[in-house]
């Protein structure tokens, strides 16, 4: 299904209903996939492997292995080849991911007031949040250079001046 604008809609396997929040909710509802879509929205392309070791949640082999396996299916990550080890892949986010990143930006700000957060781990979303749409769109960028293999930010790494 194509929206008008030419983009590829999200598959979400049977919905209950077309709305929006319970679309949504059905796709990243659970746990595990919004903490995927954190760690390689911060973090970078990753491996199956450097995931699960990176998960400070201590995420089950089995439900990382179906949560990578759902968000693939649905388009929000790709799955390539990784050049230097015939037998591993680099798990990236797709454009509807880069594009999930103010949402989650959004989340970790309301869970920075109303819930008992470790502050050390805020620090990029408030960044991002501080920064508003024009940075959150410059970081945007740099996600699609790092994930899509688009053309990188010509004004330099804004990753790491938010870290």
């Amino acid at each position: 299904m194509t929206q008008a604008d030419g983009m590829s809609r999200l598959a979400v396997a049977t919905p209950r209903s077309g709305c929006p929040i319970n679309l949504t909710a059905e796709l990243l509802g659970d746990r595990w996939s919004l903490l995927v879509l954190r760690d390689l929205a911060f973090g970078g392309p990753r491996h199956y492997r450097e995931l699960l070791a990176g998960s400070t949640e201590s995420i089950a082999t089995n439900i990382l292995s179906g949560r990578l396996r759902k968000l693939t299916a649905a388009g929000m990550l790709t799955k390539r080849a990784d050049p230097t080890h015939a037998q591993r892949f680099d798990y990236c986010l797709a454009e509807p991911a880069i594009d999930f990143l103010p949402v989650l930006v959004a989340i970790s700000m309301w869970a920075s007031r109303w819930l008992p957060v470790d502050p050390s781990t805020t620090a990029i979303a408030e960044a991002l949040d501080d920064g508003g749409p024009e940075l959150q769109a410059r970081f945007m960028d740099e996600l699609r250079s790092e994930h899509l293999g688009g053309h990188a930010p010509t004004d330099g790494a804004l990753r790491l001046s938010l870290a």
